[in-house]
């Protein structure tokens, strides 16, 4: 029962972050990937910072940069590149390699082992993901190829480094180092090479309040969690989620509507998270029985 909240919580932080695409194109103003990351990463750190009272020492500090900036500074600038240069099924496509990358790393740096089924999972999310967002007519831009894929090779690292450095204190004050430090990060980088943002009216207000407290300080707590109480393997494969809950928001916001192939896809994408997840729980119980 712990194990199955553990998973409807974590797998809330992929479904909310599904709302990122249709956010950053209907709300906010095009062409800022770098202060649109800052904007949403650093004022959430600071207001999580004020509520946990407690600042990065040590060997932690350095690592909390370090994360910051794989699981938000880099991951989020080239998340808002794809997102600016790509329509959002090709992005959301590419970065569904990811529970295959973290499948590797965690055998690379947390010693785990490649299990088969875990393989064939991670290749029907990806297959299932291109037949629900991809178009025959996708434009594809390489720049915001290179971004997208270089975002999910971000986001794999932070979430198995994630896994391996567990500092002594509460996920919600690991999220405020995170992000604070990634914030920080981007700050200087996008005072230099972005202009200031036009005129910001109602809805790029509420459009950077949900990114930042919604989709940033509160999911991304939901998600630290999860990696603390289960392991990158487990976890990963609900980010496969998000591009479920954007075209469910597509439907439903913008009108959009669903083809054969693309509920086909969904369901091959829910499918294979659920086997992920059934092939993490076999291979869990026998190590627990013998302990």
């Amino acid at each position: 029962m712990a194990r199955r909240t553990d998973l409807i919580l974590t797998g809330l932080a992929p479904a909310i972050w599904g709302s990122t695409y249709i956010v950053t194109t209907e709300l906010l103003p095009d062409g800022y990937p770098m202060t649109v990351a800052m904007l949403r990463a650093l004022p959430a750190g600071l207001l999580l910072l004020v509520v946990t009272r407690s600042l990065p020492r040590g060997i932690w500090l350095a690592r909390s940069f370090l994360l910051g900036a794989l699981n938000f500074s880099v991951f989020w600038w080239l998340l808002f590149v794809a997102a600016y240069r790509l329509p959002g099924g090709v992005a959301a496509t590419v970065g569904a390699v990811q529970p295959l990358v973290v499948l590797y790393l965690s055998k690379l740096l947390l010693d785990q082992g490649v299990r088969p089924a875990a393989v064939i999972a991670g290749v029907g999310g990806l297959l299932g993901v291109g037949l629900l967002v991809l178009t025959p007519g996708a434009a594809l831009d390489w720049v915001g190829l290179l971004a997208a894929l270089g975002g999910a090779l971000s986001m794999a690292f932070g979430t198995v480094l994630t896994r391996r450095w567990q500092p002594p204190v509460p996920a919600l004050t690991f999220t405020a180092w995170q992000l604070t430090a990634g914030g920080a990060l981007l700050l200087p980088i996008a005072f230099l090479i972005e202009p200031a943002l036009p005129p910001l009216d109602t809805a790029a207000v509420f459009g950077f309040v949900w990114l930042g407290l919604i989709g940033g300080a509160a999911t991304y707590f939901l998600w630290f969690r999860g990696i603390a109480r289960l392991d990158p393997a487990t976890v990963a494969p609900l980010g496969l989620l998000s591009p479920v809950a954007a075209t469910i928001l597509g439907l439903a916001i913008l009108g959009e509507t669903l083809s054969i192939v693309q509920a086909a896809g969904m369901m091959l994408v829910l499918s294979s998270v659920w086997f992920a997840q059934r092939a993490q729980l076999r291979a869990v119980t026998p190590v627990a029985m013998r302990a």
